[in-house]
């Protein structure tokens, strides 16, 4: 049974990192399709870091990563702690699926209630809608990293500190934030994560002139295969292992 399980598990892992693999290994051929191997080439990383308009579409979209992953850690945060705090327990429980319904909701559904509800607003759709729309999904992402954390700090702690003479800005500061510090690093870059990722909610609330790489991504692997998207590819696959080694050393 244990090496039924193991090769299961091998067999998982090669059904999920043999298509990427098979992506940057094209990513150094030297020709211009992936119907056969033509040779070592830097080529196409050299027109992928030439190219203006991906670069821009790559800060945009790092850009837009890093601002809604901060602003929805901040808010997701004090949600926790709020929906923490509230002694009712209706309260609290139609709080937590309120927080739930854009998690369990379609992407689609998500991303056509965006356009409808900037349009019916007149808001001009581009940056500033994406960044909105980015926040508002990784909210309930946070809560969820953020509220087992709570969950396993005893009161006795809280009451000792209260003890000691610690004031609410010090319980907060000192002894609440560094015991969820793990949740909240946790649910940082699990919001960052969905937001490189998101495709669905991006394509319907993003404008004329601004972009996103998934977005990017799909309009020009419509046109045929590019392999400067291969190129590109294998640099955000490194950038996630980065990321991934970054937030196991935190």
């Amino acid at each position: 049974m244990k090496k039924l399980s193991r090769a299961y598990l091998i067999l998982i892992f090669i059904i999920l990192y043999v298509p990427i693999i098979y992506l940057i290994v094209y990513s150094f051929s030297a020709g211009d399709t992936m119907t056969n191997y033509h040779g070592f080439t830097w080529k196409h990383y050299a027109d992928l870091f030439a190219d203006p308009r991906m670069l821009a579409i790559v800060a945009n979209t790092l850009l837009v990563a890093l601002l809604s992953a901060l602003i929805a850690t901040l808010i997701g945060t004090l949600g926790a702690l709020s929906i923490h705090r509230t002694s009712k327990r209706v309260t609290r429980d139609v709080l937590l699926n309120l927080n739930n319904i854009l998690m369990v909701s379609p992407d689609v559904i998500i991303g056509a209630s965006f356009l409808i509800f900037f349009t019916t607003l007149k808001l001009p759709l581009g940056f500033g809608s994406v960044l909105l729309s980015h926040i508002a999904f990784e909210i309930p992402i946070v809560v969820l990293m953020v509220l087992p954390r709570l969950r396993e700090m005893r009161p006795a702690m809280l009451a000792a500190a209260q003890d000691l003479g610690a004031t609410t800005k010090e319980l907060l500061s000192r002894v609440i934030i560094p015991f969820i510090s793990p949740g909240i690093f946790t649910g940082f870059f699990m919001a960052l994560t969905y937001s490189l990722d998101d495709f669905a909610v991006t394509f319907f609330v993003t404008g004329n002139g601004f972009s996103t790489l998934s977005v990017e991504i799909y309009s020009r692997a419509r046109q045929g295969i590019d392999l400067e998207i291969n190129a590109l590819s294998g640099v955000m696959f490194l950038f996630s292992l980065l990321l991934v080694g970054g937030y196991y050393w935190l």
